[in-house]
């Protein structure tokens, strides 16, 4: 875990958001789910792996008040909160790996774009799927966005795990009920579409 979480951290010091590959300038598809999700404003929200993801700005913009952003490299922290400036104060920032157990706090709404796919060995899919059991409370959404059954086999030079929305739902649990996917192409800076799963689900 300590090379991925080095690994992360060369990643945002050495390039810009923009140069990523799952950058996007808004995030239109996520805002669309937790819009559907019906959480209300003042639902705590946690944006895991959110790095220098322009989300949590946006859920500010849109009324949300309990924004949390989780990310394993400091440098991505780092980077989103000067880009927000003095909003940066309005949301909660958390360096934490979610595969270790390293994250506690209860939310009413789990967001992860480009994560879970990264939980490639299951000793890391299982810590996953044990902070998510541990954050979310009874009736919470997530909602989940990652490789699709196309998409590619490797991100940042790291495997990843491709799913369709019937994988994806098996792999966090029988209490999780989807209510919808659907799989769109992102296309990344350089120009290259990519295949991605969105898939929105709620705890029993």
């Amino acid at each position: 875990m300590s090379t991925s979480r080095a690994h992360w951290q060369r990643v945002w010091t050495d390039r810009e958001p923009s140069e990523v590959g799952w950058f996007e300038p808004v995030p239109e598809r996520s805002l669309e789910l937790i819009e559907e999700a019906q959480v209300g404003l003042d639902a705590a929200i946690l944006d895991v792996g959110g790095g220098a993801s322009t989300l949590a700005g946006r859920l500010l913009e849109a009324g949300y008040t309990e924004v949390t952003v989780v990310d394993v490299a400091t440098a991505a922290l780092q980077r989103a909160k000067a880009e927000l400036g003095e909003s940066a104060g309005r949301i909660e920032w958390v360096e934490a790996d979610i595969r270790a157990g390293e994250l506690d706090r209860g939310c009413d709404l789990w967001h992860d774009r480009a994560l879970f796919h990264f939980m490639v060995e299951p000793g890391d899919r299982a810590g996953y799927v044990a902070s998510l059991r541990r954050c979310l409370r009874p009736g919470g959404h997530v909602i989940v966005a990652g490789f699709g059954p196309e998409g590619p086999m490797q991100c940042s030079g790291l495997p990843v795990v491709r799913y369709g929305a019937a994988e994806l739902r098996e792999a966090l649990g029988d209490d999780f009920d989807l209510l919808s996917s659907s799989v769109e192409e992102h296309r990344t800076p350089s120009g290259v579409g990519q295949q991605f799963l969105y898939a929105h689900l709620r705890r029993d």
